[in-house]
Protein backbone atom coordinates (compact mmCIF):
# COMPACT_ATOMS: atom_id res chain seq x y z
CA UNK A 1 0.00 0.00 0.00
CA UNK A 2 1.64 3.18 -1.17
CA UNK A 3 1.45 6.54 0.50
CA UNK A 4 0.44 8.84 -2.33
CA UNK A 5 0.64 12.20 -0.58
CA UNK A 6 2.50 14.08 -3.29
CA UNK A 7 4.39 17.21 -2.39
CA UNK A 8 5.63 20.16 -4.36
CA UNK A 9 8.42 21.82 -2.43
CA UNK A 10 8.35 25.58 -2.80
CA UNK A 11 11.13 26.84 -0.59
CA UNK A 12 13.73 25.40 1.68
CA UNK A 13 13.49 25.83 5.42
CA UNK A 14 13.62 29.37 6.74
CA UNK A 15 14.12 30.74 10.19
CA UNK A 16 10.65 32.25 9.96
CA UNK A 17 9.09 28.82 9.41
CA UNK A 18 11.06 27.45 12.36
CA UNK A 19 9.78 30.28 14.54
CA UNK A 20 6.19 29.84 13.43
CA UNK A 21 6.27 26.11 14.13
CA UNK A 22 7.84 26.69 17.54
CA UNK A 23 5.25 29.31 18.44
CA UNK A 24 2.39 26.99 17.53
CA UNK A 25 3.88 24.08 19.49
CA UNK A 26 4.39 26.33 22.55
CA UNK A 27 0.79 27.49 22.39
CA UNK A 28 -0.40 23.92 21.84
CA UNK A 29 1.44 22.62 24.90
CA UNK A 30 0.21 25.52 27.03
CA UNK A 31 -3.41 24.86 26.04
CA UNK A 32 -2.98 21.12 26.52
CA UNK A 33 -1.51 21.59 30.00
CA UNK A 34 -4.11 24.15 31.09
CA UNK A 35 -7.01 22.08 29.81
CA UNK A 36 -8.64 25.06 28.12
CA UNK A 37 -10.66 23.52 25.31
CA UNK A 38 -11.58 26.70 23.43
CA UNK A 39 -7.95 27.82 23.33
CA UNK A 40 -6.83 24.42 22.09
CA UNK A 41 -9.57 24.23 19.45
CA UNK A 42 -8.62 27.70 18.19
CA UNK A 43 -5.21 26.36 17.16
CA UNK A 44 -6.81 24.20 14.45
CA UNK A 45 -8.73 25.01 11.33
CA UNK A 46 -12.40 24.36 11.86
CA UNK A 47 -12.11 21.37 9.49
CA UNK A 48 -8.61 20.45 10.69
CA UNK A 49 -7.36 16.88 11.10
CA UNK A 50 -5.49 14.94 13.77
CA UNK A 51 -4.22 11.40 13.39
CA UNK A 52 -2.85 9.72 16.47
CA UNK A 53 -0.62 6.70 16.08
CA UNK A 54 -0.51 5.07 19.50
CA UNK A 55 0.90 8.09 21.37
CA UNK A 56 -2.28 9.37 23.02
CA UNK A 57 -4.80 6.63 22.28
CA UNK A 58 -2.79 3.36 21.97
CA UNK A 59 -4.35 2.74 18.57
CA UNK A 60 -4.79 4.35 15.16
CA UNK A 61 -7.17 7.23 15.81
CA UNK A 62 -8.32 9.75 13.21
CA UNK A 63 -10.15 12.89 14.29
CA UNK A 64 -11.62 15.75 12.24
CA UNK A 65 -12.88 19.16 13.33
CA UNK A 66 -11.26 21.59 15.77
CA UNK A 67 -13.74 21.00 18.62
CA UNK A 68 -13.58 17.22 18.30
CA UNK A 69 -9.77 17.30 18.22
CA UNK A 70 -9.58 19.47 21.34
CA UNK A 71 -12.07 17.26 23.18
CA UNK A 72 -10.21 14.05 22.39
CA UNK A 73 -6.78 15.50 23.16
CA UNK A 74 -7.87 16.81 26.54
CA UNK A 75 -9.73 13.60 27.29
CA UNK A 76 -6.49 11.65 26.88
CA UNK A 77 -4.05 14.14 28.37
CA UNK A 78 -4.55 13.20 32.03
CA UNK A 79 -3.37 9.66 31.34
CA UNK A 80 -0.87 10.52 28.60
CA UNK A 81 0.82 13.51 30.28
CA UNK A 82 2.28 14.75 27.01
CA UNK A 83 4.89 17.48 27.36
CA UNK A 84 8.11 18.86 25.91
CA UNK A 85 6.75 19.75 22.48
CA UNK A 86 9.51 21.16 20.29
CA UNK A 87 10.67 21.25 16.69
CA UNK A 88 12.53 17.97 16.18
CA UNK A 89 16.29 18.42 16.33
CA UNK A 90 17.21 15.34 14.31
CA UNK A 91 14.72 15.51 11.45
CA UNK A 92 14.05 17.58 8.33
CA UNK A 93 13.69 21.27 9.32
CA UNK A 94 10.38 23.11 8.85
CA UNK A 95 9.70 23.97 5.21
CA UNK A 96 7.06 25.28 2.82
CA UNK A 97 5.17 22.65 0.83
CA UNK A 98 2.03 22.32 -1.24
CA UNK A 99 -0.18 19.37 -0.36
CA UNK A 100 -3.76 18.73 -1.48
CA UNK A 101 -3.53 22.09 -3.29
CA UNK A 102 -2.90 23.93 0.00
CA UNK A 103 0.18 26.02 0.81
CA UNK A 104 1.48 24.76 4.14
CA UNK A 105 4.33 25.02 6.60
CA UNK A 106 5.37 21.46 7.41
CA UNK A 107 7.36 20.67 10.55
CA UNK A 108 8.51 17.58 12.39
CA UNK A 109 8.30 17.83 16.17
CA UNK A 110 9.18 15.76 19.19
CA UNK A 111 7.55 15.32 22.57
CA UNK A 112 7.28 12.90 25.49
CA UNK A 113 4.49 11.14 27.29
CA UNK A 114 4.46 9.49 30.69
CA UNK A 115 5.81 6.28 29.22
CA UNK A 116 7.27 7.11 25.83
CA UNK A 117 9.22 9.33 23.48
CA UNK A 118 7.30 10.49 20.46
CA UNK A 119 7.47 12.31 17.15
CA UNK A 120 4.88 14.08 15.10
CA UNK A 121 4.14 16.09 11.98
CA UNK A 122 2.55 19.53 12.00
CA UNK A 123 1.11 21.26 8.94
CA UNK A 124 0.17 24.91 9.39
CA UNK A 125 -1.80 26.92 6.87
CA UNK A 126 0.81 29.21 5.28
CA UNK A 127 -1.55 32.18 4.99
CA UNK A 128 -2.77 31.69 8.56
CA UNK A 129 0.13 30.04 10.42
CA UNK A 130 -1.63 30.14 13.77
CA UNK A 131 -3.97 27.42 12.50
CA UNK A 132 -3.08 23.76 11.98
CA UNK A 133 -4.53 21.94 9.00
CA UNK A 134 -3.04 18.62 10.10
CA UNK A 135 -1.42 17.16 13.19
CA UNK A 136 0.01 13.65 13.49
CA UNK A 137 1.36 12.24 16.74
CA UNK A 138 3.20 8.90 16.97
CA UNK A 139 4.84 6.79 19.66
CA UNK A 140 8.50 6.15 18.88
CA UNK A 141 9.87 4.22 21.86
CA UNK A 142 9.06 3.22 25.43
CA UNK A 143 11.09 4.74 28.24
CA UNK A 144 13.21 2.08 29.90
CA UNK A 145 12.41 -0.42 27.15
CA UNK A 146 14.36 0.93 24.21
CA UNK A 147 15.47 -1.24 21.31
CA UNK A 148 18.79 -3.02 21.78
CA UNK A 149 20.43 -1.35 18.81
CA UNK A 150 23.22 1.17 18.29
CA UNK A 151 24.70 2.34 21.57
CA UNK A 152 22.32 -0.01 23.39
CA UNK A 153 23.68 -3.13 21.68
CA UNK A 154 23.45 -6.34 23.67
CA UNK A 155 26.46 -7.54 25.59
CA UNK A 156 27.26 -10.86 27.22
CA UNK A 157 29.48 -13.88 26.98
CA UNK A 158 27.81 -15.36 23.92
CA UNK A 159 28.37 -12.09 22.04
CA UNK A 160 32.10 -11.93 22.74
CA UNK A 161 34.50 -14.53 24.10
CA UNK A 162 33.23 -17.35 26.28
CA UNK A 163 36.13 -19.67 26.98
CA UNK A 164 34.89 -23.09 27.93
CA UNK A 165 31.25 -22.22 27.24
CA UNK A 166 28.81 -21.96 24.38
CA UNK A 167 29.50 -19.52 21.58
CA UNK A 168 27.01 -17.45 19.62
CA UNK A 169 26.22 -20.12 17.01
CA UNK A 170 25.60 -22.77 19.63
CA UNK A 171 23.40 -20.43 21.63
CA UNK A 172 21.35 -19.54 18.56
CA UNK A 173 20.80 -23.23 17.74
CA UNK A 174 19.65 -23.96 21.29
CA UNK A 175 17.45 -20.88 21.47
CA UNK A 176 15.45 -21.84 18.41
CA UNK A 177 14.40 -25.27 19.69
CA UNK A 178 12.09 -23.91 22.43
CA UNK A 179 12.64 -27.03 24.50
CA UNK A 180 12.81 -25.10 27.76
CA UNK A 181 10.27 -22.32 27.29
CA UNK A 182 7.31 -21.00 25.33
CA UNK A 183 7.53 -18.14 22.85
CA UNK A 184 5.84 -14.98 24.03
CA UNK A 185 4.79 -14.22 20.46
CA UNK A 186 4.03 -16.68 17.67
CA UNK A 187 4.15 -15.10 14.21
CA UNK A 188 2.46 -17.05 11.41
CA UNK A 189 4.15 -16.21 8.12
CA UNK A 190 7.78 -15.46 7.29
CA UNK A 191 7.51 -12.79 4.60
CA UNK A 192 8.24 -9.10 4.94
CA UNK A 193 5.52 -8.64 7.56
CA UNK A 194 6.58 -11.50 9.81
CA UNK A 195 10.30 -10.81 9.55
CA UNK A 196 9.95 -7.07 10.20
CA UNK A 197 7.84 -7.61 13.30
CA UNK A 198 10.02 -10.43 14.61
CA UNK A 199 13.14 -8.30 14.25
CA UNK A 200 11.49 -5.41 16.10
CA UNK A 201 10.32 -7.67 18.92
CA UNK A 202 13.70 -9.38 19.18
CA UNK A 203 15.38 -6.02 19.70
CA UNK A 204 12.81 -5.20 22.38
CA UNK A 205 13.69 -8.47 24.18
CA UNK A 206 10.31 -10.08 23.46
CA UNK A 207 10.77 -13.81 22.77
CA UNK A 208 9.34 -14.36 19.30
CA UNK A 209 9.04 -17.38 17.01
CA UNK A 210 8.17 -17.18 13.31
CA UNK A 211 6.70 -20.20 11.54
CA UNK A 212 6.28 -20.66 7.80
CA UNK A 213 4.86 -23.67 5.96
CA UNK A 214 7.54 -23.58 3.23
CA UNK A 215 10.90 -25.39 3.53
CA UNK A 216 13.23 -22.39 3.41
CA UNK A 217 13.23 -18.81 4.65
CA UNK A 218 12.27 -16.63 1.68
CA UNK A 219 10.32 -19.33 -0.15
CA UNK A 220 7.19 -17.19 0.04
CA UNK A 221 8.86 -15.18 -2.74
CA UNK A 222 11.25 -17.78 -4.15
CA UNK A 223 8.48 -20.16 -5.20
CA UNK A 224 6.37 -17.60 -7.05
CA UNK A 225 6.20 -17.34 -10.83
CA UNK A 226 9.46 -17.13 -12.71
CA UNK A 227 9.37 -13.54 -13.98
CA UNK A 228 8.12 -11.84 -10.81
CA UNK A 229 9.87 -8.68 -9.66
CA UNK A 230 8.84 -5.92 -7.28
CA UNK A 231 6.88 -3.06 -8.81
CA UNK A 232 8.03 -0.64 -6.11
CA UNK A 233 11.49 0.97 -6.18
CA UNK A 234 14.10 -0.53 -3.89
CA UNK A 235 14.69 2.81 -2.15
CA UNK A 236 11.28 2.55 -0.49
CA UNK A 237 11.26 -1.18 0.29
CA UNK A 238 13.93 -1.47 2.99
CA UNK A 239 13.19 -3.60 6.03
CA UNK A 240 13.95 -2.28 9.55
CA UNK A 241 17.60 -2.02 10.61
CA UNK A 242 19.06 -3.52 7.44
CA UNK A 243 18.61 -1.64 4.13
CA UNK A 244 19.15 -3.33 0.80
CA UNK A 245 22.67 -2.90 -0.65
CA UNK A 246 23.25 0.40 -2.44
CA UNK A 247 24.28 -1.38 -5.63
CA UNK A 248 21.09 -3.40 -5.97
CA UNK A 249 18.77 -2.62 -8.91
CA UNK A 250 15.78 -0.28 -8.77
CA UNK A 251 13.33 -3.19 -9.00
CA UNK A 252 14.26 -6.41 -7.23
CA UNK A 253 13.58 -9.85 -8.64
CA UNK A 254 11.74 -12.33 -6.45
CA UNK A 255 14.88 -14.41 -5.92
CA UNK A 256 16.92 -11.45 -4.73
CA UNK A 257 14.15 -10.69 -2.24
CA UNK A 258 13.96 -14.33 -1.16
CA UNK A 259 17.68 -14.70 -0.54
CA UNK A 260 17.74 -11.37 1.28
CA UNK A 261 14.99 -12.60 3.61
CA UNK A 262 17.13 -15.59 4.47
CA UNK A 263 20.10 -13.36 5.24
CA UNK A 264 17.87 -10.95 7.15
CA UNK A 265 16.48 -13.65 9.42
CA UNK A 266 20.01 -14.81 10.20
CA UNK A 267 21.43 -11.32 10.77
CA UNK A 268 18.52 -10.15 12.92
CA UNK A 269 18.60 -13.37 14.95
CA UNK A 270 15.00 -14.20 14.19
CA UNK A 271 13.83 -17.52 15.62
CA UNK A 272 12.31 -19.25 12.59
CA UNK A 273 10.79 -22.67 12.05
CA UNK A 274 10.45 -23.60 8.38
CA UNK A 275 8.13 -26.35 7.10
CA UNK A 276 5.76 -25.49 9.93
CA UNK A 277 2.15 -24.35 9.71
CA UNK A 278 -0.53 -23.34 12.18
CA UNK A 279 -3.02 -26.21 12.36
CA UNK A 280 -5.39 -24.68 14.91
CA UNK A 281 -5.54 -22.28 17.81
CA UNK A 282 -7.75 -21.68 20.81
CA UNK A 283 -7.40 -18.88 23.34
CA UNK A 284 -7.33 -19.86 27.02
CA UNK A 285 -8.95 -16.91 28.77
CA UNK A 286 -8.02 -18.14 32.24
CA UNK A 287 -4.35 -18.62 31.41
CA UNK A 288 -4.16 -15.59 29.10
CA UNK A 289 -2.44 -17.53 26.36
CA UNK A 290 -3.06 -19.44 23.15
CA UNK A 291 -3.09 -23.19 22.70
CA UNK A 292 -1.58 -23.11 19.23
CA UNK A 293 -1.12 -26.42 17.46
CA UNK A 294 1.62 -26.29 14.84
CA UNK A 295 2.34 -29.02 12.33
CA UNK A 296 5.50 -29.94 10.45
CA UNK A 297 4.51 -29.98 6.78
CA UNK A 298 7.11 -32.66 5.98
CA UNK A 299 6.66 -35.15 8.80
CA UNK A 300 3.16 -34.30 9.97
CA UNK A 301 4.41 -34.08 13.56
CA UNK A 302 2.42 -31.73 15.77
CA UNK A 303 3.35 -29.65 18.78
CA UNK A 304 1.26 -27.37 20.95
CA UNK A 305 2.76 -23.99 21.78
CA UNK A 306 1.41 -21.52 24.34
CA UNK A 307 2.22 -17.98 23.19
CA UNK A 308 0.55 -14.97 24.77
CA UNK A 309 0.27 -13.30 21.37
CA UNK A 310 -0.62 -14.82 18.02
CA UNK A 311 0.18 -12.71 14.95
CA UNK A 312 -1.11 -13.46 11.47
CA UNK A 313 1.58 -12.24 9.06
CA UNK A 314 0.67 -14.55 6.21
CA UNK A 315 -0.37 -11.89 3.75
CA UNK A 316 -3.67 -10.07 3.59
CA UNK A 317 -5.63 -12.89 2.07
CA UNK A 318 -6.50 -16.47 2.79
CA UNK A 319 -6.85 -19.42 0.48
CA UNK A 320 -6.84 -19.07 -3.32
CA UNK A 321 -10.33 -18.22 -4.53
CA UNK A 322 -11.55 -20.77 -7.06
CA UNK A 323 -14.83 -19.46 -8.49
CA UNK A 324 -17.62 -21.80 -9.57
CA UNK A 325 -17.33 -21.23 -13.29
CA UNK A 326 -20.08 -22.72 -15.43
CA UNK A 327 -18.85 -25.72 -17.37
CA UNK A 328 -15.30 -25.62 -16.05
CA UNK A 329 -15.53 -29.29 -15.00
CA UNK A 330 -15.98 -30.27 -18.64
CA UNK A 331 -12.79 -28.55 -19.81
CA UNK A 332 -10.26 -31.14 -21.00
CA UNK A 333 -7.18 -28.99 -20.59
CA UNK A 334 -5.39 -27.89 -17.43
CA UNK A 335 -6.87 -25.43 -14.93
CA UNK A 336 -4.58 -23.81 -12.36
CA UNK A 337 -4.69 -20.82 -10.01
CA UNK A 338 -1.94 -18.24 -10.34
CA UNK A 339 -0.46 -19.51 -7.05
CA UNK A 340 0.40 -22.75 -8.85
CA UNK A 341 1.80 -21.09 -11.97
CA UNK A 342 5.60 -21.10 -12.28
CA UNK A 343 6.50 -20.23 -15.89
CA UNK A 344 5.34 -20.57 -19.46
CA UNK A 345 8.01 -22.98 -20.68
CA UNK A 346 5.64 -25.93 -21.06
CA UNK A 347 3.05 -23.98 -23.03
CA UNK A 348 4.99 -22.91 -26.11
CA UNK A 349 2.80 -23.15 -29.20
CA UNK A 350 -0.31 -23.84 -27.12
CA UNK A 351 -3.34 -21.74 -26.29
CA UNK A 352 -3.97 -20.17 -22.88
CA UNK A 353 -6.80 -18.22 -21.31
CA UNK A 354 -6.06 -16.10 -18.22
CA UNK A 355 -9.16 -15.20 -16.22
CA UNK A 356 -8.65 -11.79 -14.64
CA UNK A 357 -6.94 -8.50 -15.40
CA UNK A 358 -5.14 -7.61 -12.18
CA UNK A 359 -1.38 -7.59 -11.70
CA UNK A 360 -0.93 -11.37 -11.51
CA UNK A 361 -3.13 -11.92 -14.56
CA UNK A 362 -1.13 -9.50 -16.70
CA UNK A 363 2.20 -10.90 -15.50
CA UNK A 364 1.14 -14.50 -16.15
CA UNK A 365 -0.20 -13.58 -19.59
CA UNK A 366 3.02 -11.81 -20.48
CA UNK A 367 5.07 -14.77 -19.25
CA UNK A 368 3.02 -17.20 -21.35
CA UNK A 369 3.30 -14.95 -24.40
CA UNK A 370 7.06 -14.71 -24.00
CA UNK A 371 7.26 -18.50 -24.36
CA UNK A 372 5.19 -18.47 -27.50
CA UNK A 373 1.79 -19.35 -26.09
CA UNK A 374 -1.26 -17.91 -27.83
CA UNK A 375 -2.61 -16.02 -24.81
CA UNK A 376 -5.88 -14.22 -24.14
CA UNK A 377 -6.95 -12.30 -21.07
CA UNK A 378 -10.56 -12.60 -19.96
CA UNK A 379 -11.68 -9.40 -18.24
CA UNK A 380 -14.36 -9.69 -15.56
CA UNK A 381 -14.40 -6.13 -14.23
CA UNK A 382 -12.95 -2.69 -14.90
CA UNK A 383 -9.27 -2.41 -14.01
CA UNK A 384 -6.90 0.50 -13.53
CA UNK A 385 -3.74 0.08 -15.57
CA UNK A 386 -0.99 2.61 -14.94
CA UNK A 387 2.66 3.00 -15.80
CA UNK A 388 5.31 2.25 -13.21
CA UNK A 389 7.29 5.22 -14.45
CA UNK A 390 6.17 7.96 -14.32
CA UNK A 391 2.70 7.37 -12.81
CA UNK A 392 3.29 4.91 -9.96
CA UNK A 393 6.32 6.93 -8.86
CA UNK A 394 3.98 9.79 -7.96
CA UNK A 395 2.94 7.63 -5.01
CA UNK A 396 6.25 8.40 -3.34
CA UNK A 397 6.08 12.17 -3.54
CA UNK A 398 6.44 12.66 0.21
CA UNK A 399 9.75 10.78 0.17
CA UNK A 400 11.44 13.29 -2.11
CA UNK A 401 14.31 15.22 -0.51
CA UNK A 402 13.84 13.74 2.98
CA UNK A 403 15.38 10.73 4.75
CA UNK A 404 13.37 7.51 4.60
CA UNK A 405 12.30 7.71 8.27
CA UNK A 406 10.94 11.21 7.71
CA UNK A 407 9.15 10.11 4.56
CA UNK A 408 7.54 7.28 6.53
CA UNK A 409 6.15 9.79 9.00
CA UNK A 410 4.81 12.04 6.26
CA UNK A 411 3.20 9.03 4.62
CA UNK A 412 1.28 8.31 7.82
CA UNK A 413 0.05 11.84 8.50
CA UNK A 414 -3.23 12.00 6.59
CA UNK A 415 -6.67 10.92 7.72
CA UNK A 416 -8.94 9.33 5.11
CA UNK A 417 -10.65 12.54 3.89
CA UNK A 418 -7.31 14.24 3.23
CA UNK A 419 -5.83 11.09 1.76
CA UNK A 420 -8.78 10.63 -0.58
CA UNK A 421 -8.45 14.17 -1.93
CA UNK A 422 -4.72 13.69 -2.37
CA UNK A 423 -5.23 10.43 -4.24
CA UNK A 424 -7.82 12.01 -6.48
CA UNK A 425 -5.38 14.74 -7.49
CA UNK A 426 -2.61 12.23 -8.10
CA UNK A 427 -4.91 9.94 -10.08
CA UNK A 428 -5.90 12.82 -12.33
CA UNK A 429 -2.23 13.42 -13.04
CA UNK A 430 -1.62 9.69 -13.63
CA UNK A 431 -4.42 9.60 -16.21
CA UNK A 432 -2.87 12.58 -18.00
CA UNK A 433 0.56 10.96 -18.08
CA UNK A 434 -0.82 7.61 -19.27
CA UNK A 435 -3.42 8.95 -21.70
CA UNK A 436 -1.88 7.32 -24.79
CA UNK A 437 -1.78 3.90 -23.11
CA UNK A 438 -5.30 4.25 -21.70
CA UNK A 439 -6.71 5.25 -25.08
CA UNK A 440 -4.93 2.33 -26.70
CA UNK A 441 -6.37 -0.14 -24.21
CA UNK A 442 -9.91 1.17 -24.42
CA UNK A 443 -9.74 1.08 -28.21
CA UNK A 444 -9.12 -2.66 -27.86
CA UNK A 445 -12.22 -2.96 -25.65
CA UNK A 446 -10.42 -2.94 -22.31
CA UNK A 447 -12.56 -1.66 -19.44
CA UNK A 448 -10.36 0.93 -17.70
CA UNK A 449 -11.33 2.97 -14.68
CA UNK A 450 -9.65 5.23 -12.14
CA UNK A 451 -10.90 3.51 -9.01
CA UNK A 452 -13.48 4.13 -6.34
CA UNK A 453 -14.20 7.84 -5.91
CA UNK A 454 -11.63 8.45 -8.69
CA UNK A 455 -8.92 7.82 -6.08
CA UNK A 456 -6.88 5.37 -8.13
CA UNK A 457 -5.08 2.18 -7.32
CA UNK A 458 -3.93 3.23 -3.87
CA UNK A 459 -7.51 3.36 -2.67
CA UNK A 460 -8.21 0.02 -4.36
CA UNK A 461 -5.34 -1.45 -2.35
CA UNK A 462 -6.90 -0.16 0.84
CA UNK A 463 -10.39 -1.36 0.03
CA UNK A 464 -9.78 -4.72 -1.64
CA UNK A 465 -6.07 -5.16 -2.34
CA UNK A 466 -6.62 -5.61 -6.06
CA UNK A 467 -8.26 -4.31 -9.19
CA UNK A 468 -5.21 -2.67 -10.76
CA UNK A 469 -2.06 -3.40 -12.75
CA UNK A 470 1.28 -1.58 -12.73
CA UNK A 471 2.38 -2.03 -16.31
CA UNK A 472 5.54 -3.96 -17.06
CA UNK A 473 4.87 -4.26 -20.78
CA UNK A 474 1.67 -6.25 -21.06
CA UNK A 475 -0.40 -3.17 -21.92
CA UNK A 476 1.44 -2.69 -25.21
CA UNK A 477 1.01 -6.38 -26.01
CA UNK A 478 -2.75 -5.98 -25.60
CA UNK A 479 -2.83 -2.74 -27.56
CA UNK A 480 -0.85 -4.32 -30.40
CA UNK A 481 -3.02 -7.42 -30.42
CA UNK A 482 -0.21 -9.76 -29.42
CA UNK A 483 -2.18 -10.76 -26.32
CA UNK A 484 -5.89 -11.21 -26.87
CA UNK A 485 -8.70 -9.66 -24.83
CA UNK A 486 -12.10 -11.21 -24.16
CA UNK A 487 -14.85 -9.84 -21.95
CA UNK A 488 -16.27 -12.40 -19.51
CA UNK A 489 -19.79 -11.19 -20.28
CA UNK A 490 -19.34 -12.68 -23.74
CA UNK A 491 -18.59 -16.13 -22.31
CA UNK A 492 -21.61 -18.44 -22.14
CA UNK A 493 -19.73 -21.17 -20.28
CA UNK A 494 -16.57 -23.22 -20.42
CA UNK A 495 -16.52 -26.34 -22.57
CA UNK A 496 -14.24 -29.26 -23.42
CA UNK A 497 -12.10 -27.23 -25.79
CA UNK A 498 -12.09 -23.82 -24.13
CA UNK A 499 -14.58 -21.00 -23.65
CA UNK A 500 -17.95 -21.24 -25.39
CA UNK A 501 -18.95 -17.71 -26.36
CA UNK A 502 -22.47 -16.34 -26.54
CA UNK A 503 -22.23 -16.14 -30.32
CA UNK A 504 -21.79 -19.93 -30.45
CA UNK A 505 -18.08 -19.97 -31.24
CA UNK A 506 -15.45 -21.54 -29.03
CA UNK A 507 -12.30 -19.76 -27.90
CA UNK A 508 -9.90 -22.72 -27.84
CA UNK A 509 -7.54 -23.30 -24.95
CA UNK A 510 -5.13 -25.88 -23.59
CA UNK A 511 -4.66 -24.02 -20.32
CA UNK A 512 -6.89 -21.84 -18.14
CA UNK A 513 -5.15 -19.80 -15.45
CA UNK A 514 -7.37 -18.44 -12.72
CA UNK A 515 -6.14 -15.01 -11.64
CA UNK A 516 -9.17 -14.78 -9.42
CA UNK A 517 -7.66 -13.64 -6.16
CA UNK A 518 -8.09 -15.10 -2.72
CA UNK A 519 -10.67 -15.72 -0.06
CA UNK A 520 -10.70 -13.15 2.70
CA UNK A 521 -8.47 -13.47 5.74
CA UNK A 522 -11.62 -13.90 7.84
CA UNK A 523 -12.26 -17.26 6.18
CA UNK A 524 -8.81 -18.48 7.18
CA UNK A 525 -9.24 -17.20 10.74
CA UNK A 526 -12.56 -19.02 11.01
CA UNK A 527 -10.97 -22.26 9.89
CA UNK A 528 -7.93 -22.06 12.16
CA UNK A 529 -9.29 -20.31 15.25
CA UNK A 530 -13.00 -21.00 15.04
CA UNK A 531 -15.97 -19.07 13.73
CA UNK A 532 -16.65 -17.46 17.11
CA UNK A 533 -13.31 -15.65 17.04
CA UNK A 534 -13.72 -14.78 13.36
CA UNK A 535 -17.08 -13.15 14.09
CA UNK A 536 -15.70 -11.44 17.20
CA UNK A 537 -12.85 -9.87 15.26
CA UNK A 538 -14.78 -9.00 12.11
CA UNK A 539 -13.33 -7.78 8.79
CA UNK A 540 -9.57 -7.83 8.29
CA UNK A 541 -8.16 -5.26 5.86
CA UNK A 542 -10.46 -2.86 4.03
CA UNK A 543 -11.44 0.62 5.18
CA UNK A 544 -13.29 0.66 8.52
CA UNK A 545 -16.00 3.21 9.36
CA UNK A 546 -13.43 5.46 11.05
CA UNK A 547 -11.28 5.52 7.90
CA UNK A 548 -8.49 3.32 9.27
CA UNK A 549 -7.73 -0.20 8.08
CA UNK A 550 -9.93 -2.85 9.68
CA UNK A 551 -8.12 -4.77 12.43
CA UNK A 552 -4.67 -4.10 11.00
CA UNK A 553 -1.60 -3.22 13.09
CA UNK A 554 -3.62 -2.71 16.29
CA UNK A 555 -5.31 -4.65 19.06
CA UNK A 556 -8.33 -6.60 17.93
CA UNK A 557 -11.46 -7.54 19.84
CA UNK A 558 -9.75 -10.85 20.63
CA UNK A 559 -7.07 -10.48 23.27
CA UNK A 560 -3.65 -11.55 22.01
CA UNK A 561 -4.61 -11.68 18.33
CA UNK A 562 -2.92 -9.38 15.80
CA UNK A 563 -2.81 -8.91 12.04
CA UNK A 564 0.07 -7.38 10.10
CA UNK A 565 0.76 -7.17 6.38
CA UNK A 566 0.85 -4.97 3.34
CA UNK A 567 3.66 -3.50 1.29
CA UNK A 568 7.29 -3.46 2.32
CA UNK A 569 6.77 0.13 3.48
CA UNK A 570 3.69 -0.83 5.50
CA UNK A 571 5.67 -3.60 7.18
CA UNK A 572 8.65 -1.39 7.92
CA UNK A 573 6.50 1.36 9.40
CA UNK A 574 3.89 -0.57 11.34
CA UNK A 575 6.20 -3.28 12.69
CA UNK A 576 7.48 -0.64 15.12
CA UNK A 577 4.03 0.15 16.43
CA UNK A 578 2.82 -3.43 16.76
CA UNK A 579 6.02 -4.36 18.58
CA UNK A 580 5.62 -1.40 20.95
CA UNK A 581 2.05 -2.38 21.72
CA UNK A 582 3.00 -5.98 22.47
CA UNK A 583 5.95 -4.85 24.59
CA UNK A 584 3.67 -2.46 26.49
CA UNK A 585 1.23 -5.28 27.23
CA UNK A 586 4.04 -7.51 28.44
CA UNK A 587 5.46 -4.79 30.69
CA UNK A 588 2.07 -3.92 32.17
CA UNK A 589 2.00 -0.49 30.53
CA UNK A 590 -1.04 -1.37 28.47
CA UNK A 591 -3.79 -3.23 30.27
CA UNK A 592 -5.22 -6.41 28.84
CA UNK A 593 -8.77 -6.27 27.59
CA UNK A 594 -11.46 -7.12 30.11
CA UNK A 595 -13.52 -10.24 29.55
Amino acid sequence: MGTADAAVLETSATQADQTLAKQWLDQFESALQSGHQATLAALFLQDGHWRDMYAFTWTLTPCQGSDAIATLLLGRQTETQACGFAVARDRTPPRRVTRTALDLIEAFFQFETKIGRCYGVLRLLAKEPGKAFQLMTSLHELKGHEEKVGKRRRTGEAYSRNFGGVNWKEQRAATQTYTDREPTVLVVGGGQAGLSLAARLTHLAVDTLVIDRLPRVGDCWRTRYHSLALHNPTDYNHLPYMPFPLNWPVYLSKDMVADWFEAYAWAQEVNFWTSTELASGRYDEAAGRWNAVVRNTTTGEKRTLHPKHLVFANGLVGFPHIPDLPGIQTFKGEVIHTTAFTNGANWSGKKALVLGTGTSAHDVAQELHSYGADTTLIQRGATMVLSIDPSAKLTYGVYQDVPLDDGDMLAMTSTLPVLTRTLQLITQRMAELDRKMIDGLTARGFKWHDGDDHAGHNMMIRKRYGGYYLDTGCADLIINGEIGLLQYENVERFAEGGALLRDGTVKPADLIVLATGFASQEVLVGKLLGEDIARKVGPIWGVAPDGEMSNMWKRTAQEGLWFVGGSFANCRIFSRYVALQIKAVEEGLLAKRAG
